[in-house]
């Protein structure tokens, strides 16, 4: 970005902002649309049309001469289909046209993307349906090109959603409705409660001639061999260290990118692994998130061409350095913009806090293998559960002070006040300040931090939507539960005190899901043993976390409240199972050609000069012991190597050839791909120590993590 440019100049500046629909569109139909939008209200065929030639007038004059219906497919990705607007009028003449129809309402294939039964071949038929609560926007490609992009659901011919917004819109009307009716039998009148969502994003950058040089991470995103380098995060050294110039630069750019786009990239720095970095956003409602985040990973990527880098989004793209996650920080507000998730100074007092509090907890608590399905992707296998990421057992930080708190309330002590404390530094120099209410549990995957919750599973190459539909959906359900007792309670004893029976409702709701909080070290072996004997799940792989889509529980919570049907669960399961295969099937066919063709010519050809030399040597005399040994040692490895290659083809021909459904496929994929994988891999990169780096037929470690 320019030096001189200011961000307020160009925030926003590709989106069909509220500034841009007041400029484009009359007053009267401008309020009428945000009315519309703001109330969950439908929009009628006259002022759609205004819509859209607002919008194609703002595009145009932007120079845009097509859009697209842009929509989130169950490929984990997006995906458009462009269209002009060309048109021919009666006479016969070219026009520019752009309707309300057009805006409203597009079709795509439904057979051809992932619907997991829901259709079959010859039944294409599928329809984009215009989100009216996310703005559209304008991506250019780097000549400049633009296309209109209209953030759009995804449905079938007959109506079932196949995409991650459509059940994302449907939680968060969820919860608005059991949110507004909570408050207003606590006596606080608002029109809307919503989640507002921040999330933070890693990544690697690596070198683009490199990465080029790598078929495992052009065809997989992560490297399927590879020996540590002599140095990689040991000392601690790379976090937050300061950022070399070209990839300060590749952020300078990527910031410019998305601000344009209206997304509020704040927050920027190196992470715990070499090549690793961190990019966070300011919070907004939790749909605008989602679709930002979409785009954040997608900018990520075009941006980093430009600077001759490549960016890997992959969960864990090198073995023995920290992986990549995304952070999903989860709060909720009310119309007015108050947290309800905001303790105050007397959170002992604070029954609206409490309640909304322990709702998200109990949520979390009886719906724990729901929360670790939404985080559950085949990359996120190798990140979960090692010393740099949660565990794969779900439970929730709270911090002592709530902690303490909990315990007063359960022995019946009156509430207290809580009292500021304030860190001096015993330095003039340095201000005190006042200390936060709880620390910060990195080890945790579900923490309170203060006035939010960050749920820390999620995979960095993940879209945010699974994990935020869970979040809604559990504690909307909680606040329904709720909101039920107290009516029930007050029909049955009409002059039952209120502040008596959220107090007895606050107590139970602690004492029943009191098990789910854990305020040390989720790391440790301890804490496995003592999560088993409370009862909480512990679900360390991707076909075992999806198994909860088939339960009668969660089939009940979701259809009961209009989240998913028991149909679109099944169709989700089958597809994830599918994505899982054939993600472990392609990194296994990839191995399998780096092995055959790449590692082992080349420890074959340095066998051979080791050969050459010995025999050179043995005829002056008694020398070429050394090369002796270690022409011994590289052919047992090469013997082993080779029978690891025939062990894994041997494990794929099984696996392909499966007759089982999705599920058994997945778990042959589990249980015999993956350990011939992680076998062949540990010999391949023992050869790579022994071969000389010049005979290395790809970049190592040193090469991709400590580039220049």
């Amino acid at each position: 970005m320019k030096s001189n440019t200011k961000i307020t100049d160009i925030f926003a500046t590709e989106v069909f902002s509220d500034a841009a629909m007041k400029e484009y569109m009359s007053d009267a139909d401008y309020r009428a649309f945000i009315a519309a939008r703001d109330s969950d209200g439908a929009l009628d065929r006259e002022l759609a049309d205004k819509a859209a030639d607002a919008m194609k007038e703002w595009a145009m004059k932007k120079g845009v001469t097509h859009y697209t219906h842009w929509f989130q497919p169950l490929t984990g990705t997006t995906a458009e289909k462009h269209d002009s607007f060309i048109s021919i009028d009666a006479a016969g003449q070219t026009i520019l046209e752009f309707t309300g129809k057009n805006l409203t309402k597009g079709e795509a294939d439904a057979s051809s993307l992932p619907s997991g039964g829901i259709r079959a071949t010859f039944e294409a038929r599928g329809y984009t349906i215009w989100d009216i609560s996310s703005p559209a926007f304008i991506k250019r490609s780097p000549d400049g090109t633009g296309i209109l992009c209209i953030p759009t659901a995804f449905c079938a011919y007959n109506g079932e959603a196949l995409d991650k917004k459509t059940p994302l819109l449907r939680s968060i009307e969820f919860l608005n409705r059991e949110g507004v009716r909570l408050l207003k039998l606590l006596g606080v009148n608002t029109a809307k409660v919503y989640p507002n969502v921040g999330a933070e994003q890693e990544y690697f950058l690596v070198d683009r001639e490199m990465y080029k040089k790598r078929i495992d991470l052009k065809f997989t995103g992560r490297t399927l061999f590879g020996a540590p380098p002599p140095k990689g995060q040991e000392k601690n050294d790379q976090y937050y260290a300061n950022i070399k110039d070209r990839v300060l630069a590749f952020m300078s750019g990527l910031n410019e990118e998305l601000w344009k786009l209206g997304i509020t990239a704040k927050t920027q720095h190196n992470e715990a692994a070499p090549a690793q970095h961190e990019l966070a956003s300011i919070f907004t409602v939790s749909n605008i998130a989602t679709d930002q985040n979409q785009l954040i990973m997608e900018m990520l990527k075009k941006v980093a061409d430009r600077y001759n880098l490549t960016c890997l989004l992959h969960e864990k793209p090198f073995n023995g350095v920290n992986g990549s996650g995304k952070h999903n920080n989860w709060s909720i507000s009310t119309a007015e913009g108050v947290n309800l998730l905001n303790p105050g100074s007397t959170p002992m007092d604070n029954k609206i806090f409490l309640i909304f509090f322990l709702a998200v907890i109990a949520g979390v608590d009886e719906y724990a293998e729901l929360v670790r399905m939404s985080a559950a992707c085949p990359g996120n296998e190798w990140r979960l559960g090692g010393d740099e990421a949660p565990p794969a057992i779900i439970s929730v930080f709270v911090g002592e002070e709530l902690e303490e708190m909990f315990n007063k309330l359960e022995n019946g002590h009156a509430g207290i006040k809580r009292i500021e404390s304030y860190l001096k530094m015993g330095a003039h120099a340095l201000p005190s300040f006042q200390q936060d209410m709880t620390d910060r549990n990195r080890t945790s995957p579900f923490a309170f931090t203060g006035n939010k919750f960050e749920f820390r599973m999620v995979g960095a190459s993940d879209s945010i939507a699974t994990p935020n539909i869970v979040i809604n959906t559990i504690t909307a359900e909680m606040l329904k539960r709720i909101c039920d007792e107290i009516e029930d309670a007050q029909k049955k004893s009409p002059s039952l005190e209120l502040d008596r029976l959220l107090s007895e409702i606050i107590l139970k709701y602690m004492r029943k899901h009191r098990r789910v909080i854990f305020n040390g070290n989720n790391y440790c072996e301890a804490w496995r043993e003592e999560a088993k004997r409370r009862g909480l799940p512990e679900i360390t792989n991707t076909p075992d976390a999806l198994d909860v889509l088939a339960y009668e529980k969660i089939t009940r919570l979701y259809e009961e409240n209009n989240i998913l049907t028991k149909k679109e669960l099944n169709s989700r399961r089958e597809i994830y199972l599918e994505n899982y295969s054939k993600t472990v099937n392609i990194e296994a066919n990839t191995m399998l050609l780096m092995a055959s063709t790449q590692i082992l010519p080349a420890v074959m050809q340095y066998q051979g000069s080791l050969a050459e030399s010995f025999n050179s040597l043995s005829k002056c005399g008694n020398f070429g012991a050394v090369q002796f040994e270690k022409m011994e040692e590289l052919e047992k490895l090469i013997t082993k190597f080779n029978a690891g290659i025939k062990a894994l083809e041997h494990a794929l021909k099984r696996a392909s050839s499966s007759s089982g459904d999705a599920r058994a496929k997945a778990l042959i994929y589990r249980d015999d791909v993956i350990p011939a994988m992680k076998r062949l891999r540990a010999t391949g990169d023992k050869l790579e120590t022994l071969c000389p780096r010049h005979l290395l037929p790809y970049p190592d470690y040193a090469d991709l993590l400590f580039y220049e």
